[in-house]
């Protein structure tokens, strides 16, 4: 009976340790994330059983590959709302952006375009091949003009966790939040990105949680990490120390 019970126990999901999902790509059809509103619709029901209650989407706005404006993201996001309305799937969903700092960002930005998260918190991303010029400044700029700047899966770039690991430190004393994607520590990417999430929250770095989710494959890596002993030990450590529901539940 006792082996039966232990079987049982680590057979069961954990669910996921933040009930506000604050990157993610169901916005239907504007980037490289869910092509249509039934594709958004079965991925929102999927959240919901990983303990999602509110989802604050966050879709590309990319130089050249996904030039995204609001006349492009609020129809889109209204297709969707219409769709689980039909469904009966009744979940809040807002969007923000995930925005890669790039010259086309900084004119939406100076032009009103950009939505930022509640309370001025914002999402960017640098490329994945370099860090972009004079991030500092960009960042501290960023501040002075009331923004909160978190950064995308830093997890992610090989130019930090490779071969400058110490900009981390630098970054994150300096005030710009980390937000670490769950697929990150499925090891849905690389055992090297996973192994840099670990570090970061071994650090204590890690202000954020997201899915980062595009698409039935990813749901499907999160689902098979949520019955692993890594996700509780993850889970664990990141204890009381996630602000998605703090900031934006």
């Amino acid at each position: 009976m006792a082996l039966l019970n232990f079987f049982s126990k680590n057979n069961t999901p954990a669910k996921l340790p933040f009930k506000t999902d604050i990157h993610c790509h169901i916005i239907p059809g504007v980037d490289d994330g869910s092509p249509d509103s039934a594709t958004s619709s079965e991925l929102v029901e999927r959240m919901r059983a990983w303990g999602i209650e509110k989802i604050i989407a966050t879709p590309h706005v990319t130089e050249s590959t996904f030039e995204n404006t609001p006349d492009i993201l609020d129809p889109a996001l209204d297709e969707l709302l219409t769709e689980l309305n039909k469904r009966n799937i009744r979940i809040p969903i807002t969007r923000s952006s995930e925005n890669r700092i790039d010259d086309y960002f900084r004119e939406q930005l100076a032009t009103g375009q950009i939505t930022p998260f509640p309370n001025n918190y914002i999402l960017v991303e640098n490329s994945f091949i370099q860090e972009p010029w004079q991030l500092d400044q960009f960042l501290f700029d960023l501040k002075v003009k009331g923004y909160k700047p978190i950064l995308a899966h830093p997890e992610r770039f090989v130019y930090y966790y490779d071969e400058h690991p110490q900009r981390y430190d630098e970054l994150h004393h300096a005030g710009t939040l980390f937000q670490i994607n769950v697929l990150s520590l499925a090891g849905a990417y690389s055992k090297k990105e996973k192994r840099a999430a670990e570090r970061l929250i071994e650090k204590g770095y890690v202000d954020f949680l997201g899915t980062d989710l595009h698409n039935h494959r990813h749901a499907d890596a999160i689902d098979a990490y949520l019955r692993t002993k890594d996700a509780r030990n993850h889970f664990s450590a990141l204890e009381n120390r996630l602000l998605n529901d703090k900031v934006f539940g």
